[in-house]
């Protein structure tokens, strides 16, 4: 009944339907509604309010019902449960306050480049930017639609950015909300663009892996020899920074699935950090934001403390730190075209370990691999946040806790089955630190771990020799071209060894203490190669 509610709206709606604009027509009703000014080089620079500087884990929910219920891990924190019938009133609420909008605007676009198994998704809304935003992130609707996979599960996504909640039995002004067995989204509320994004991402993570797909929350981009390359890392751990690679094609930045075909992007641009970006350490980005004009202009820059006369200043936070830059795949110089490419070569897992214990390089097999996926481990720094004084280990299951929804073996189990069918090599890079902790050490070098990433996919880590890890079940090289060998071994690099041996047993017992506390229906094969176990 909800999706038929809609569609009587949008029956009765016509005259005041915008459907499918072109990108340069909704750049100019971006401007013309005011929702952004216009920068030097005509990007569309907004602003949100503050609530809506990111996203909203407590506004965010899972409709629990119907055949999902039974698939998704209602114990992770970030499932958070909505009753149908609340869902169905701030629906029809929606419904009503668009019922009363000058436009609406209707977008018909697919998330997934590989045909196969794109999912049709239709938004509607009342905001030109948010129907530009889309259009940067998600696909246009390719031939043959109708023989995807995932085409009978085609999903509506109602979005009213502006407009404020107001009900009685639900307790929030915003809601990120999802009914998976209705295939209907909406985001109310909430003006912050990565709300659209992420709460489609969450959509395909749930249907990928029913059809043998496994959705991932990595970088992705092509070596000469046609193979793919995907790493997966946590914010601060420099996967945008070493996907960027002028001799490997990118194939996307942020999410993607590994299919029998090969891994192809989810996505059609980019949702770029601004934060402190240096034109020598991202150009691409840098180029992208403040330097090139393009025709027509669908860069949008979100959040980033812009001066009257234009000047950006990246390393303002006040507002927030999460400064964000939406862009086309088209706006890179060096992108495959079509996002898809064959089985990868490798798998990287990237943690910033401010710990300075764990390996710059470690080789995982393939129980070790769904082990580190699971856990999605890297670390928080002292005075990012109030109270931290010290180095604090984050984990987040598969590298994308709040999006990966299903039950944990869902996605661990699929991994296991994709590197072994495929003879994928998988690594844990540490781009952390060594020499001691963080206060007393130094961060690795991006020059060594540069080193190292091309030796991953290059096959020069197949070449050497290993030692293992005991205490953190990984293989460690003993050692890889252009990095100095003594590196290779953290506790080399200590001068207290005493201190070492401390600081690594800290980190396995928390390990360990977090994998007890999160994942007892996880099979015992895994739990044996959780460090500290």
């Amino acid at each position: 009944m909800l999706l038929e509610s809609l569609n009587k709206l949008l029956n009765q709606s016509q005259e005041r339907i915008l459907s499918n604009l072109p990108s340069s027509d909704l750049t100019k009703n971006v401007v013309s509604e005011k929702r952004a000014i216009l920068s030097p080089t005509k990007a569309l620079v907004t602003w949100t309010e503050p609530k809506s500087t990111g996203r909203s884990p407590g506004d965010t929910y899972l409709v629990r019902s119907g055949e999902s219920e039974a698939n998704i891990d209602w114990t992770a924190p970030n499932n958070k449960a909505m009753s149908p019938e609340v869902f169905a009133e701030l629906w029809n609420s929606a419904l009503e306050v668009l019922g009363k909008k000058e436009h609406l605007y209707v977008s018909d676009r697919v998330i997934g480049a590989d045909p196969s198994y794109a999912l049709p998704v239709k938004l509607v809304t009342d905001n030109a930017l948010t129907t530009l935003f889309a259009d940067n992130m998600f696909r246009p609707v390719p031939e043959g639609i109708n023989s995807s996979i995932l085409a009978e599960n085609g999903f509506t996504l109602l979005v009213l950015p502006q407009d404020k909640i107001k009900s009685k039995s639900y307790d929030s002004e915003m809601t990120i909300s999802i009914d998976l067995d209705r295939k209907l989204g909406l985001v109310y509320g909430s003006n912050y663009c990565g709300s659209v994004k992420k709460l489609m991402f969450t959509v395909m993570n749930y249907l990928t892996p029913e059809k043998g797909i496994l959705p991932l929350h990595c970088s992705a981009n092509e070596g000469v020899d046609g193979k793919s390359a995907v790493i997966l890392g946590l914010s601060g751990t420099g996967k945008t920074t070493l996907s960027a690679d002028e001799k490997r094609p990118l194939l996307g930045d942020d999410e993607h699935g590994w299919s029998d075909n090969g891994v192809a992007n989810f996505e059609n641009g980019c949702y770029a950090k601004l934060i402190n970006l240096r034109k020598d350490k991202e150009p691409e980005i840098y180029r992208i934001a403040f330097e090139e004009q393009f025709n027509p202009n669908t860069v949008i820059i979100e959040n980033a403390m812009m001066y009257p006369d234009g000047y950006f200043d990246v390393d303002d936070e006040r507002l927030t730190a999460n400064s964000r830059c939406s862009y086309p795949l088209t706006a890179l110089k060096n992108y495959k075209p079509s996002s898809c490419s064959d089985h990868p070569c490798s798998i990287i897992f990237l943690t910033a370990d401010a710990n300075g214990v764990l390996p710059p390089v470690s080789k995982l097999n393939s129980d070790q691999a769904m082990l580190w996926f699971l856990m999605g481990y890297t670390s928080k720094l002292a005075g990012t946040e109030t109270g931290i004084t010290e180095p604090k280990s984050a984990f987040s299951r598969f590298f994308g806790a709040p999006f990966m929804p299903r039950n944990p073996e869902d996605y661990t189990e699929l991994l296991n089955k994709k590197i072994v069918q495929h003879n994928t090599n998988a690594y844990l890079v540490n781009t952390g630190w060594t020499g001691g902790p963080y206060g007393t050490g130094k961060r690795i070098d991006i020059m060594v771990t540069r080193s190292i990433i091309d030796a991953c996919l290059n096959g020069d880590l197949e070449k050497v020799e290993y030692r293992e890890d005991d205490r953190f079940h990984v293989s460690v090289p003993l050692s890889c071209p252009n990095v100095e060998s003594s590196i290779l071994d953290p506790k080399n690099t200590w001068s207290d060894q005493e201190a070492y041996e401390s600081r690594a047993d800290k980190l396995a017992q928390e390990f360990s203490t977090f994998f007890d506390n999160n994942f007892a229906q996880v099979s015992e094969k895994l739990r044996n190669q959780c460090p500290g176990k």
